[in-house]
């Protein structure tokens, strides 16, 4: 089954409720940056506090810089406030002691970040208990972002040039658009 983004900013709150109401902070940042960022589940986990945060100016980076794993291409990715505001939060529970430390890391061992199947778990579990529909997955968070950038009437050339696909037919079959999405334009529409 194909993974499915999460459709709606009701979900999404549910989702970010059910970290914040355990005190999850790192989970919650994990799900914030996945669905703010678009980047691949391999190169959120592989962040460093380093990546986010400047040490010697005391701020917050407003780009990630990174080489994407998977194409071996460099991107930059502007930092939104949603993103920003998540990580004071995990830095308030969770400080860390030297920027080479991993943003998701395991509790025991800074310098070691979740394993893939780890995030994979923390996602699955939060979908399930809050009864979300679809194959929620960390692949998830990524398609979350493409998902309410179509919404909002973002071109899809764009939403092609930050998944680096090679055609737009690529992007639309991967934002997964329903039947519900065509209709809700059908019923709006009133000419």
């Amino acid at each position: 089954m194909m993974t499915t983004p999460i459709r709606t900013i009701a979900e999404i709150e549910q989702m970010k409720s059910y970290f914040l109401s355990r005190s999850h902070y790192r989970d919650y940042t994990l799900f914030v940056t996945g669905i703010n960022t678009a980047l691949r589940i391999g190169d959120l986990l592989h962040l460093r506090w380093i990546d986010i945060y400047d040490s010697a100016k005391n701020v917050y980076r407003r780009h990630i810089r990174i080489m994407e794993q998977k194409t071996h291409k460099h991107t930059e990715i502007a930092l939104n406030e949603s993103c920003i505001k998540s990580f004071k939060l995990l830095r308030q529970h969770s400080p860390f002691l030297y920027e080479t430390e991993y943003i998701f890391c395991h509790n025991n061992n800074h310098f070691v970040p979740i394993s893939r199947n780890r995030a994979y778990h923390i996602i699955k579990q939060a979908a399930l208990e809050t009864h979300i529909e679809g194959n929620i997955s960390c692949h998830s968070l990524r398609k979350t972002f493409g998902y309410h950038a179509w919404k909002k009437g973002t071109p899809s050339a764009l939403i092609m040039n930050i998944y680096n696909h090679s055609s737009i037919e690529i992007t639309k079959r991967y934002l997964s658009i329903s039947q519900d999405d065509k209709d809700d334009l059908y019923y709006s529409m009133n000419l």
